[in-house]
Order: structure tokens, then C-alpha cells, then sequence
């Protein structure tokens, strides 16, 4: 093999990566497995996938090196690979955001207008650290479970209304989500300002607090 050969052949190698990664549903699968792990059965569901389909895309992001798998009897447990294929992600959703004009209407047209107060994550530890904020988490409880910011209570967008009783009146509200790209954040803020209570949201999410090498909580508190 001559050194053009032994070249192009590392550069398709590396390629790989990327193949993997141009699918949406694939890029999908990513961002719920930077929750935390779940199983093949439970990432069809959130992705509105069938097994099968879940399966032969995970399986592709396997080949690739970009999640690992864990057998627990016949289920199959899905996680990424490492918090640099977290990062790599969430690299992605910069690039593409700052350079492909397609994205950014796009991304209006999914979370909606820019109509919600947002908070940084300094400005929302310190408003924990002072007790000035409830914090909710607004993801499925099941991404919860699997890592949340301390001291944030779980309501999961679909059950918020029939929880607005829990929160304590005359204090600001702050929710957040799965990260700068998850609509549920923005609709909680929504709902709770229609119901008249001050509410704000994290400008990011749990993918990004990760990342930042945040405290993180598992399980039910």
C-alpha cells in the first residue's frame, strides 16, 4: 500500500465518525443518551421509533465508537461511549448553528418565539445557593432518575399543571431540561406564567451542565 493509500485509508477511517453522525435520528438517540443510559425499548419510545429501527441506528452509533452497551438479562442498556462523545455533540449543535443557515429557523420553529426569561448557570446556583428559586426539572422522570441539578424537584412537563399546587407560591420558578435545544423548558415557562407565576428557565440543560462538570444527583432526590 503505497503513503496515498495509507492516507486516504486513515481519513476513511476517521469518516466513519461522521457517517454516523449525519442522520438525525441518530443525532436524536444522542441527545437522550447524554441523559444517562437506557435501554433499546425505552429510546424508541422518546424517539418515536420502532425497536428495530432504534436498534439498527444504535447499532450504526456502536460501530462508529460513539455509545457503549450493557446487557442486563434480555434487555440491551445503551450509554455514550465517554463525556467526549457528549462533547463532540454538543460541538456539532454550535457548528451547525453558527454556519448553516437552515438551523437556525428551524430551531425557531420548534422551540417557538423567543418569549421566555432565561438564566445563566451561575445565575441559577446562586439563586439555590440563597434560596431565592424553585428549580424543577421538566424531562421524563426516568431521565431524572438518571441525573438531575441537586435540589431540583421533578415535574415532568405533562404533569405540571396538575402539580402547580406543589410549588410555592411567590417564588420564582426556574425550569430546565435536556439542554439549549429541548422545547420542554420553554413550554413549562409558558404554562406556568399563563397560570400567573413568575417563572424562568435555565438557558441550557442537563447536556450542558454535564459538560461543565456540574454536581450531578441520581436517583429520585
Amino acid at each position: 500500500m503505497s503513503g496515498a493509500e495509507r492516507k486516504l485509508a486513515l481519513f476513511e477511517a476517521i469518516a466513519g465518525t461522521g457517517k454516523a453522525l449525519s442522520n438525525g435520528k441518530r443525532l436524536e438517540l444522542l441527545d437522550l443518551l447524554a441523559q444517562g443510559e437506557r435501554s433499546v425499548e425505552s429510546l424508541a419510545r422518546a424517539a418515536g421509533l420502532g425497536v428495530t429501527t432504534a436498534s439498527a441506528h444504535l447499532q450504526a452509533l456502536k460501530h462508529a465508537g460513539l455509545v457503549a452497551t450493557r446487557r442486563d438479562g434480555t434487555r440491551i442498556h445503551y450509554r455514550l461511549a465517554g463525556d467526549d462523545v457528549a462533547a463532540l455533540y454538543k460541538q456539532l449543535l454550535q457548528v451547525a448553528e453558527a454556519h448553516q443557515p437552515a438551523v437556525g429557523p428551524a430551531r425557531i420553529a420548534y422551540l417557538g418565539p423567543d418569549d421566555t426569561d432565561q438564566l445563566s448557570r451561575e445565575e441559577l446556583i446562586e439563586r439555590v445557593r440563597t434560596g431565592t428559586a424553585t428549580v424543577i426539572d421538566v424531562r421524563p422522570v426516568e431521565e431524572y432518575h438518571s441525573g438531575h441539578i441537586p435540589q431540583a424537584v421533578s415535574i415532568p412537563l405533562d404533569q405540571l399543571e396538575d402539580r402547580l399546587s406543589e410549588l410555592p407560591a411567590g417564588t420564582e420558578i426556574v425550569a430546565y431540561c435536556r439542554g439549549a435545544n429541548c422545547v420542554l423548558a420553554h413550554d413549562a415557562v409558558r404554562l406556568l406564567r399563563k397560570r400567573r407565576r413568575r417563572a424562568t428557565r435555565l438557558a441550557e440543560g442537563m447536556l450542558e451542565w454535564r459538560l461543565a462538570d456540574l454536581p450531578v444527583a441520581v436517583g429520585e432526590r
